[in-house]
């Protein structure tokens, strides 16, 4: 489908205006939001770093499940 618009798919100066960064989205029009965006996005990147490190057998399972009970996936409400 992309390319068929505009001759194949944007290039990454193209991309960039045709599709902002959801960031600079939330900067620009939610700046009330940006606390609870990065309190989200920090507890999902930790439970992510721990889940690689069980999957990839770097820490024990059960030394896992503490970690991760202890930071509980963050609501994004």
């Amino acid at each position: 489908m992309l390319s068929n618009l505009h001759g194949g798919c944007p290039g990454p100066s193209r991309a960039r205006e045709l599709f902002p960064p959801f960031k600079d989205e939330l900067h620009e029009e939610h700046p009330d939001l940006l606390t609870a965006w990065y309190a989200f996005r920090d507890a999902r990147a930790r439970r992510r770093a721990v889940q690689w490190l069980a999957d990839n057998s770097l820490i024990e399972d059960e030394a896992a499940g503490r970690l991760l009970a202890s930071h509980p996936d963050a609501d994004p409400s």
